[in-house]
């Protein structure tokens, strides 16, 4: 939408500008040409290199993008992969021993969690 109004304005620029323009270059050197054509080489002189530099700014961005795509999917393969270890059963009405930490008898208490050492809390004196 903006285009259009962008390129509307300049058709409407360029008829009632349509006059020709001497543009000096160097001393010997003089271009004559439309005031049109003046204002279009002008704007894409500026223009371009923005575009350019946004063109090369997405194509590094695309290409992290890629890569983290593909580690994504190479570690989820990864685990997919995996042999699974077989599940304990766990018989029905049987208790299992639990220490003050809240962990199972083979693992390692949590160090975040809170334990009283040895029974030495506040209620045990």
């Amino acid at each position: 939408m903006i285009g259009v109004l962008a390129l509307i304005s300049f058709l409407i620029f360029a008829i009632y500008n349509w006059k020709p323009v001497e543009v000096t270059l160097w001393q010997n050197l003089v271009m004559e040409t439309r005031l049109p054509v003046l204002a279009l080489l002008a704007f894409a002189l500026g223009f371009l290199p923005a575009w350019t530099y946004h063109l090369s700014v997405k194509w590094g961005l695309d290409r992290r993008v890629r890569a983290l795509e593909n580690s994504l999917k190479h570690t989820a393969l990864a685990r997919h992969h995996e042999p699974q270890a077989p599940a304990t059963p766990v018989a029905r009405g049987v208790d299992t021993p639990v220490d003050k930490s809240g962990t199972g008898p083979g693992e390692t208490p949590d160090p975040l969690s809170p334990v009283d050492a040895g029974g030495e809390g506040e209620g045990s004196k």
